[in-house]
């Protein structure tokens, strides 16, 4: 949520597109706000109450997004944000699921496990 430090809106050039730069890189680029969260972008009050989370992070449900999904920098495609850690009964390390929900694991079995579940 605090990547709001990284980046930086320099100034707006469109309804939905930012100028910006990534302050870690100092690489400039342009974000576009995706067309499927352009409603939740377009309410600011998130961004109002949490200054320092990045301006282009929404709410969306139980949810947070990012709403530049398609232009945002490296250092954003490269976070994983860990919301489970999971093991097994012996507590041996299996995998992890990320704040996209996605499972990261190697186990077969738990592979299988994790898609039958996303088809319920």
């Amino acid at each position: 949520m605090y990547l709001g430090d990284y980046i930086t809106i320099d100034r707006q050039i469109g309804p939905f597109e930012f100028e910006c730069e990534s302050v870690s890189t100092g690489t400039q680029f342009t974000a576009r706000i995706d067309e499927d969260k352009k409603d939740i972008f377009s309410d600011h009050s998130f961004a109002d109450e949490h200054p320092r989370a990045c301006r282009f992070l929404r709410p969306d449900g139980s949810l947070l997004r990012c709403t530049i999904h398609n232009d945002s920098p490296a250092q954003c495609k490269f976070y994983r944000c860990v919301v489970m850690r999971i093991m097994d009964r012996e507590g041996t390390f299996l995998g992890t699921v990320t704040g996209t929900l996605h499972l990261h694991a190697d186990d077969s079995r738990l592979r299988a496990i994790w898609e039958e579940a996303e088809k319920s």
